[in-house]
């Protein structure tokens, strides 16, 4: 009777299978393949978002670059000025101070851990295990309403204040459309460390056959937010090298 009962348990446990909850790999595969297909995202060698962030109620006009080889930035139009933020030239990050619109390049820390996401364009869950990540599927959770799979994502680890500590980012994708409506990750310095950094995604729409949120939010769960809303997405944009590379001052160029 024991064995019966364990047989009749195993057949059940197997019929059940298939209704049971998809692995995180095959929750990526609909993502990708929703909006566009691997092939597509792979070919990608660049993408330039033109935006808008609010701020306290001004919109402020963003221009985005990022490049397969590595190289970003943000350009703000604000009050007349072009201030470039989160600029990497392959080597060098640096930015605009916003007090003395002087270009200062970052310490070494900060463009150590900033090389490190350089491999994840377009996306960090292409060829991940490639790059040394591991996924993990937590199981279910509902955000703003909506049902999704929450999928922790773990990278290499980043160097904060001399010691290294974990990447770890959690990525909640729609059970319907199978795409990211928020990350959630640890913000590891500055005044808000410990909190959780919240990004939402929103207004999925179509860019040359491929699907990219055109609606964003960035700030801390829970607290504030500033929201992002992309007017256009261009891909394989031209842009010159000269862009990204740090300026040099008059003085020191003078002396040469």
């Amino acid at each position: 009777m024991k064995t019966l009962k364990i047989t009749i348990a195993l057949i059940a446990f197997a019929l059940t299978m298939p209704l049971q909850a998809q692995t995180a790999d095959e929750i990526l595969e609909n993502y990708f393949e929703n909006t566009g297909g691997l092939d597509a995202w792979k070919s990608i060698e660049g993408m330039k978002m033109t935006a808008k962030v609010n701020q306290g109620g001004m919109e402020i006009p963003l221009e985005i670059y990022n490049l397969k080889d590595g190289r970003q930035m943000t350009k703000i139009t604000f009050q007349g000025n072009t201030i470039k933020q989160g600029v990497f030239d392959g080597e060098t990050l640096w930015s605009h101070n916003f007090m003395t619109m002087k270009a200062e390049k970052s310490d070494a820390e900060s463009t150590s851990n900033f090389k490190l996401n350089t491999n994840d364009f377009p996306d960090s869950f292409i060829d991940y295990k490639e790059k040394g990540y591991t996924v993990e599927l937590l199981g279910k959770e509902t955000i703003d309403g909506a049902e999704t799979f929450k999928i922790k994502l773990v990278k290499e680890p980043v160097t904060i204040d001399g010691n290294q500590e974990e990447d770890i980012s959690y990525y909640f994708f729609d059970v319907d459309n199978f795409v990211p409506i928020a990350i959630h990750s640890e913000i590891k310095s500055g005044p808000a460390k410990g909190q959780i950094s919240e990004i939402t995604m929103s207004d999925y729409q179509e860019v040359d056959g491929m699907y990219f949120a055109f609606s964003m939010t960035q700030g801390v769960k829970d607290g504030q937010s500033q929201p992002i809303t992309i007017d256009a997405i261009e891909l394989n944009p031209t842009i010159d090298d000269a862009e990204f590379a740090f300026p040099e001052e008059v003085g020191e160029t003078e002396k040469k």
